[in-house]
């Protein structure tokens, strides 16, 4: 599992952020406690804006892609949809998110359904997140399509396999 979180595609500056590098990143993008957002969740999070002012978004990305390589797993949404309201989990206590909890980062939607579009479901808070590209058409997403393709994906994850 990765250590650091890359941010590349379409932005100014290819960039890879570790724990301490999040932890350091200015105030108003941290959140302190995720459970004011949502109250199943613990930890600590930074708020998508904060990574993106890190690596400077270009003005014609459209989309983003989650890819979480411990799983295979990828997700590609619009970046307008979630830009303002997504955060990434990375600590609980004093130390990162651990691999139990989808970490060591963990993208997140806070009531995803809110966002009005058929690519943001839950199925877009992808666990194990290490990279995160911004692009100007969509990019590889492979998050099941048939609702027993879907059932079968949680009931993997709930298993932990």
């Amino acid at each position: 599992m990765a250590d650091a979180l890359t941010l590349d595609g379409a932005v100014e500056r290819p960039t890879q952020l570790t724990f301490a590098d999040l932890v350091r990143l200015p105030e108003e993008y941290q959140v302190r406690d995720v459970s004011r957002l949502d109250p199943k969740r613990s930890g600590n999070a930074v708020r998508l804006e904060g990574l993106l002012a890190a690596a400077g978004v270009q003005s014609t990305a459209r989309w983003l892609t989650l890819h979480a390589t411990a799983d295979d797993f990828h997700a590609s949404i619009p970046l307008e949809a979630v830009r303002e309201r997504a955060i990434v989990l990375y600590k609980i206590a004093d130390g990162p998110l651990p691999a139990k909890a989808g970490g060591p980062f963990r993208f997140f939607i806070p009531d995803s359904a809110s966002c009005k579009t058929a690519e943001v479901d839950e199925c877009a808070n992808v666990k194990f997140v290490d990279r995160i590209e911004l692009s100007i058409e969509r990019g590889h997403d492979n998050r099941p399509l048939e609702e027993r393709e879907h059932a079968a994906l949680h009931a993997k994850q709930s298993h932990g396999q």
